[in-house]
């Protein structure tokens, strides 16, 4: 399966839980997908690092978004950013570009016409640097 059908689950398990679910679904209870191979492990590493983040996660969203709340941002939207973001930080073997890639088309899909827009520029602005990840440290360079 591709990384992009585990990423939509993912985030779709996010969504669950910041709506008040349980969190005890499994992805057969709330869609039509069976994981295979690493793409459980996968779904379970960003879930729970969602979930052990998500306050850092919405300080760089509010950061990058000062005319828009956080609690007035969509919850799906909330999602796909959180999911996004954490990728971004934790999971170093995929491009920032295929991630900000995938959210667009999560948002295309599961969200409102202009999200796609406000999730571009939201992530756009982190992978140019102009809101830090948490972790990162500022002007670090690596001595050759």
């Amino acid at each position: 399966m591709a990384r992009s059908t585990a990423r939509g689950a993912a985030m779709q398990l996010v969504y669950e839980s910041l709506m008040g679910g349980s969190g005890e679904n499994t992805l057969a209870d709330l869609i039509a997908f069976q994981p295979e191979g690493d793409d459980q492990a996968y779904i379970d590493r960003i879930v729970a690092g969602v979930a052990a983040h998500a306050d850092e996660l919405d300080d760089i969203i509010a950061s990058c978004s000062p005319s828009r709340e956080i609690a007035r941002i969509a919850r799906v939207d909330l999602s796909i950013l959180r999911v996004a973001l954490y990728e971004m930080r934790e999971e170093q073997d995929t491009p920032e570009s295929v991630v900000i890639n995938e959210a667009v088309e999560l948002a295309k899909r599961f969200s409102e016409p202009g999200s796609a827009r406000f999730i571009n520029g939201v992530l756009g602005a982190v992978s140019r640097g102009e809101k830090q990840l948490p972790g990162q440290e500022s002007g670090a360079v690596e001595a050759p």
